[in-house]
């Protein structure tokens, strides 16, 4: 689920919020940062579990109709589409699903079940839902891509679910496009004899990014001095004070990781902190970055102090 960039996100906004001197005892913060990241499995249970829920009030609301004193024939022989859907189904009834609902503690639905009825009304007012309940059966291709819809077109634009989760925890603005991209994926390759555990992806795609997310963090923390150091080389016309706080730690982690990552390539460094500093930065920022980090990696070339291995790292 977590993209090498998403990671480098979390490292900057994590030293950010440090913004201190070099220091040997940041263990606290590095379970900050673990923690930072592990929260945002947190946000993506909570969405898989919002369409769980918007099932169940689609239950109720069936029930709730069929009981009314003076139910018409409509709302006492309802269309059940929705509520059969066989995506929806699958996820209510995964057994390993719920058990992570409750290992993450989910149950933010219950208390603040306003926002379920909020993107249940506005799914009934959609044209998707005309649409599909225009019949009263559907294949599994059709449940699936009726899901897919309402995620994408209403429920992951809708303005206050988002100003919802900004209150939750503001860390999840920036995890939001990620875990939205995740459920639809998920989605959109969920098949009917699929393995419970489809919708259980993994955090980190292996060790070895959780163990980057470590070892960049705190190769740039303990190294701010040497790393600043090598930055002003490059930087003699600039007032050091001048430089914007983000991208002074941008060019700080693309030394680092220039320096003390040989796997990987000196291009990709390059361009990961370019398009972080797009979006969290000036728009300035892009071509000062690419600056000092292209003539730093030029005379690391030079002076033969470029440890890279592996074909296409240069």
């Amino acid at each position: 689920m977590l993209s090498r960039r998403h990671i480098r996100v979390k490292v900057m906004q994590v030293l950010y919020a440090f913004n201190g001197t070099e220091s040997d005892d940041f263990g606290k913060d590095k379970r900050f940062l673990l923690s930072s990241i592990d929260n945002m499995y947190n946000l993506y249970l909570l969405n898989i579990s919002l369409l769980i829920e918007v099932q169940k009030r689609a239950e109720d609301y069936i029930t709730k109709s069929q009981n009314k004193h003076l139910a018409t024939q409509e709302e006492k022989n309802p269309n059940r589409k929705f509520v059969n859907n066989e995506v929806l189904k699958m996820l209510a009834e995964n057994e390993q699903l719920q058990a992570k609902f409750e290992e993450y503690n989910i149950s933010n639905w219950e208390l603040d079940g306003e926002y379920v009825d909020l993107i249940f009304k506005a799914i009934l007012k959609s044209d998707l839902y005309k649409e599909y309940t225009e019949t009263r059966t559907s294949s599994f291709k059709e449940d699936k891509a009726f899901v897919e819809d309402i995620f994408k077109e209403i429920i992951a634009p809708n303005e206050k679910l988002y100003d919802y989760l900004e209150d939750k925890k503001l860390t999840w603005l920036d995890d939001l496009p990620t875990v939205n991209t995740t459920v639809l994926k998920l989605l959109r390759k969920v098949k009917s004899d699929s393995s419970p555990f489809h919708f259980i992806p993994k955090l980190y795609k292996d060790l070895e990014d959780k163990d980057f997310a470590v070892n960049l963090f705190t190769k740039t923390l303990l190294n701010q001095n040497a790393l600043l150091a090598e930055i002003t080389k490059k930087t003699t016309n600039w007032d050091s004070e001048r430089i914007a706080q983000i991208d002074m730690l941008l060019l700080k982690m693309g030394v680092c990781e220039i320096q003390n990552f040989p796997s990987i390539p000196t291009k990709v460094t390059i361009n990961e902190y370019l398009e972080i500093s797009k979006e969290y930065s000036t728009p300035k920022s892009r071509i000062f970055i690419n600056g000092i980090l292209d003539k730093l990696v030029k005379e690391y070339e030079s002076e033969g102090k470029l440890n890279k291995i592996g074909r296409g790292l240069m």
